[in-house]
């Protein structure tokens, strides 16, 4: 790799990473208006006009809030988990590309981090690894209800990872390819995945929910039963880490939905417009359009949907998701195999 390339991809990690710390505080301020307004209130309205830095008033309170670890917990382990949460939430979005390529100083520069030839597999594989840092949070606090959300959370993402994979699989079958650019450049036009793969598309997006730990699969912090979860005893930034994940891990899911089933980046009358930079400033902004989109519906279940009991969630996750995957999986192939 030569050193503008690498100096190019630097810069644009840089700028994904401040964007997706940004989006992630300003949707706590979007989840809080739209709750308002679900339950006709207001919302925040006094941090500047109509709350509009209440994300920065919130963070500068976690930032000078008192540092507490508890005397019993395992305190270096106690500070790994909230960044394990934070760091595998980032780095997620590597492989998703926001647009094909942007004139920037005379140099075309491709709009994704990375476009290697296993994304979707690099995608699941950090899912995986992001359950660790609930798991470990929640063991090193030595809090009893603290270990209880953390095995909820472990056993949730564990249970749902197999059906998301299998929703996955589906579409990897119809493209013949693990690469997320390929995937996003076959669904040129309106030829996405979601017309040929709704109940991929439902599977996943449930699974999701699950993922993220979003209403009504918030059974990992349950305030009525738990506290707080696996994050009771955390207090300061290491408390805004697990808050802040919870919401990257949001953008991320909403985006890779996008990506998979959407189209992506992808409009109609794309082929149409011809200067490359009005092409990649219209591709970024499509892209961002369909993930507030997916966020909004994120936030709309959150606000009218009850919380599943514990023993409901895993007979949704192991009787009813993973048999609809399957039969989605076998389904697909079956078509595939006749009709191409």
């Amino acid at each position: 790799m030569d050193s503008s390339l690498l100096l190019e991809k630097t810069i644009l990690v840089a700028i994904l990473t401040l964007v997706t710390l940004g989006i992630a505080a300003y949707l706590t301020y979007g989840e809080r208006k739209v709750a308002a307004f679900m339950q006709d209130r207001i919302g925040p309205n006094r941090a500047g006009v109509y709350g509009i830095f209440q994300p920065l008033a919130d963070a500068g309170k976690l930032f000078f809030k008192e540092e507490f670890i508890p005397a019993t917990a395992e305190k270096w382990l106690f500070i790994l988990g909230p960044a394990v949460a934070m760091v595998t939430a980032t780095i997620t979005s590597a492989v998703i590309p926001w647009g094909t390529e942007l004139p920037v100083l005379g140099r075309m520069v491709q709009l994704q981090v990375a476009d290697v030839n296993i994304g979707v597999l690099y995608i699941m594989g950090i899912v995986s690894v992001g359950v660790y840092g609930i798991m470990i949070g929640g063991w090193a606090s030595n809090n009893k209800y603290s270990l209880f959300g953390a095995i909820r959370a472990s056993a949730q993402m564990i249970s749902y990872e197999l059906s998301m994979g299998l929703a996955l699989i589906a579409v990897i079958m119809m493209s013949g390819t693990l690469s997320l650019g390929e995937i996003v450049a076959q669904q040129k036009g309106m030829n996405w995945n979601i017309f040929y793969q709704p109940l991929g598309f439902l599977i996943f997006f449930i699974c999701a929910l699950a993922e993220t730990n979003r209403a009504p699969f918030d059974l990992p912090e349950c305030e009525t039963e738990l506290i707080g979860g696996y994050h009771t005893e955390y207090s300061s930034m290491k408390l805004g880490f697990y808050l802040f994940s919870e919401y990257v891990n949001m953008f991320v899911s909403s985006a890779l939905m996008a990506t998979v089933y959407f189209g992506g980046y992808n409009f109609p009358g794309m082929d149409l417009i011809e200067n490359q930079t009005i092409l990649g400033i219209a591709q970024i902004a499509v892209m961002f359009s369909k993930i507030l989109i997916f966020i909004f519906v994120f936030m709309w279940i959150r606000w009218t949907l009850p919380r599943f009991r514990y023993d409901q969630l895993m007979h949704l996750g192991w009787k009813s998701m993973i048999p609809l995957a399957l039969f989605n999986m076998l389904a697909t192939g079956a078509i595939s195999l006749f009709f191409k």
